[in-house]
């Protein structure tokens, strides 16, 4: 990739207090898109409360493009029910990346390099945290779900850098 500026993990923690979608339960796994790219968790059975603690890697070619993140209910005789849906971008966050080599070697980890306040414009349902952590800089965020009756996701994002690629 011409333009790759480097890799997004996503570490997909879990959901909290999902929407119920079956008779009982559901059966959720989550879907990330960022431009033409789409990737996905595995489902978690019969949970409102699941633990995925996946690893989705995007290519990042525009910091400016939004993050979408989408949680269904897998069914198996007909369409997966959607459960909600949530928006963030990560260019607050890349902002951090670009001054990490001026925090290497004097921060113990847990550090709080900066937080971003929840606001109408973002996702968050709580202070979301870029952190030192092992000589990483790591942003932890739980995400409201809209367009649906209840639900959060927690995430936890790495920047990967490629050789070779442009950088950022």
């Amino acid at each position: 990739m011409e333009n790759l500026l480097g890799l997004l993990r996503i570490h997909v923690k879990r959901g909290v207090n999902l929407a119920i979608r079956d008779i009982s339960s559901s059966d959720p796994y989550v879907v990330i898109q960022s431009g033409k790219q789409k990737l996905k968790t595995r489902v978690i059975k019969h949970c409102i409360n699941p633990e995925w603690n996946d690893d989705l890697t995007l290519s990042v070619t525009d910091p400016n493009l939004p993050i979408k993140l989408t949680v269904y209910d897998k069914d198996l005789f007909s369409a997966d029910d959607m459960m909600g849906e949530a928006e963030f971008n990560i260019a607050t966050y890349i902002e951090a990346i670009k001054i990490r080599h001026k925090l290497e070697g004097g921060l113990p980890n847990g550090t709080i390099i900066m937080k971003i306040q929840p606001t109408r414009q973002n996702s968050f349902s709580e202070e979301s945290h870029i952190v030192w952590n092992q000589g990483k800089l790591v942003q932890n965020m739980f995400l409201r779900l809209h367009h649906v009756e209840c639900g959060e996701v927690e995430l936890q994002l790495e920047w990967i850098d490629v050789p070779g690629s442009k950088g950022i």
